[in-house]
């Protein structure tokens, strides 16, 4: 199958009992059995539900991985997958990862003995010196948030391996329909699907993909043992919302392109992040690794005053948190998604109190590039 087919007819298609064209919504606790131990495959909705199992078939087969697990929401799935390291153990990460990611490792797991490394995992040299006798995963945000990093995916699968480690990758800004990290090596694959899977800001989940056996059965037993699972509901909406995702994401990027060229060439811009450009550090390796480039860009305006004077007045660019939902969002990192980063660091990484992240929607891209001139102005 090919991509655009596969996220429609992946997974389990339709309902076998009545014919349904859609997965119906189990919207049940509990299973009759036929005797005890003796069921039809599901017992209790917390260890397994058909409208979530429907959900997790899907997103195992466009990720091209051996399991799929969906999450009650993105941190929800990255805290679980943590899970499967012990006290005592250590994990080099992306230094420019999602607020959230840093919050929960910096200020809960390691409460719980699981020390966490950031570094710029973009120069691949960087894993290597970090690499520490306890370590045991790589974990790779690629592209970053705010700063669209990009991290050759192939060459720090080769760095895993060759210690022994598992590598993960948040694969939420590509999407499997622009970047599948299996492909280049990855062991487990983690999306807040709340983002662009769901694609219309009505539904807050996380999906995992695993690409073995034993990992898989390793999470399952997480997943069932701390219930932080996805409802029958909130599946069912994430599954039609994928069913749109080739079609959307190829739309979010021509309009991308298009507000590119107008934010390089506008004077009050000082810098813009966007893997797609031919002048972003690692441009070769995206172009090696992704499909294409998403509806992701980040823009620096100078200073904190210019950036909220245009947050305050663009009128089609909604003052959100959150991204890749059907209509554009836009936001101040500094102090919006990465305000629970210390300042120092924030500004260590380059998330200036200037730097403007916008998520480009699906409105005609004419009038949001009408929109950001009338603010910059």
């Amino acid at each position: 199958m090919r991509r655009k087919t596969k996220l429609i007819h992946g997974g389990i298609s339709g309902d076998m009992h009545t014919g349904a064209v859609s997965v119906p919504i189990y919207q049940v606790s509990t299973y009759k059995q036929e005797a005890v131990g003796v069921h039809k495959g599901y017992e209790y909705s917390r260890t397994g539900n058909p409208t979530r199992h429907a959900l997790e078939e899907l997103i195992k087969d466009v990720e091209e991985g051996y399991a799929g697990f969906a999450f009650s929401s993105g941190m929800a799935a990255i805290t679980a997958v943590m899970m499967l390291f012990n006290s005592g153990d250590h994990v080099i990460l992306t230094d420019d990862v999602y607020g959230g990611t840093y919050r929960v490792m910096t200020k809960v797991l390691n409460r719980l003995g699981i020390a966490s490394t950031f570094v710029d995992t973009s120069d691949l040299a960087n894993i290597e010196a970090h690499i520490q006798p306890n370590t045991k995963a790589i974990y790779i945000e690629t592209p970053t948030n705010p700063l669209l990093k990009i991290t050759d995916l192939q060459g720090a699968s080769a760095i895993a391996k060759r210690h022994g480690l598992l590598m993960i990758v948040d694969n939420t800004f590509s999407t499997p329909y622009w970047q599948t990290p299996i492909a280049f090596g990855a062991d487990i694959v983690i999306h807040s699907a709340t983002k662009y899977l769901g694609g219309h800001s009505d539904v807050v989940a996380g999906l995992v993909v695993v690409n073995s056996e034993q990992l898989a059965a390793d999470l399952h037993f997480i997943q069932n043992s701390t219930g932080g699972i996805l409802g029958p509901q909130d599946s069912w909406l994430l599954m039609r919302g994928i069913k749109t995702l080739g079609i959307r994401m190829e739309e979010h990027e021509q309009n991308t392109c298009k507000i590119i060229e107008f934010l390089t060439n506008h004077p009050a811009v000082t810098r813009v992040y966007y893997p797609g450009l031919p002048s972003h550090p690692n441009y070769d390796v995206a172009k090696k690794q992704m499909r294409g480039f998403g509806g992701m860009v980040s823009f620096d305006v100078g200073s904190a005053e210019k950036a909220e004077q245009v947050l305050t007045r663009v009128r089609y660019f909604t003052l959100a948190e959150s991204l890749g939902a059907v209509e554009s969002l836009i936001s101040l990192p500094a102090k919006m998604t990465h305000a629970s980063i210390p300042k120092e660091r924030r500004d260590e990484l380059g998330i200036t109190d200037g730097l403007i992240r916008i998520s480009v929607g699906l409105e005609d891209a004419d009038d949001l590039i009408e929109d950001l001139a009338q603010a910059l102005a």
